[in-house]
């Protein structure tokens, strides 16, 4: 028993010591861009893009995770670069403002109301997606080329980018509403 301790003590001491910071290597998002180099502009929605070291990946993927309670996707790594073509982001496709009916003793009647950050990001994933889906569809370009085309042009804020159209439909409502 006591060479068994003392083989154990001696594998400790004689261990290979490394330290954490300087042997790992650094995480980059797809292995291409650093964490720190993201920018959000939109003060609104900074909690809800996980690129913080404590959600660093080096392949952003949820693996099932995040369906089993409320609100827990809001950590979902998000990602949309398209480096090549664009600099901006295009989740600038989502309407800040929207309208809702109120009612009161069988009058009904549209009030305008923001939309919350977590929303606008759904939002404006939805609208890419289906966006993509839509011009995928009997068209001879693959639904990877529609989407990259989608996110292109919601980044340049283009007027015939499905997402784009989509989103100056409720803020017009909205606007008339006030």
């Amino acid at each position: 028993q006591l060479v068994d301790e003392w083989a154990v003590n001696e594998a400790v001491d004689f261990a290979p010591a490394f330290e954490l910071e300087g042997d790992l290597p650094e995480v980059k998002l797809f292995g291409k861009w650093n964490l720190q180099e993201v920018n959000v502009a939109d003060i609104s929605l900074v909690d809800y893009f996980t690129v913080k070291e404590k959600y660093a990946k080096y392949l952003p993927h949820s693996a099932g995770r995040y369906q089993v309670g409320k609100d827990i996707n809001i950590y979902v790594p998000i990602c949309i670069t398209t480096p090549c073509r664009c600099s901006s982001t295009p989740l600038s496709c989502r309407s800040r403002e929207d309208s809702t009916l109120i009612g009161r003793a069988g009058t009904v009647r549209r009030q305008s109301v923001y939309v919350a950050p977590f929303r606008r990001v759904n939002q404006a994933m939805w609208l890419l997606g289906t966006g993509a889906h839509e011009a995928a569809f009997r068209n001879i370009k693959t639904i990877a080329e529609c989407l990259a085309d989608e996110l292109i042009n919601a980044a340049k804020e283009s007027p015939n980018n499905y997402a784009i159209k989509k989103k100056d439909e409720p803020e017009r409502v909205a606007q008339f509403n006030v």
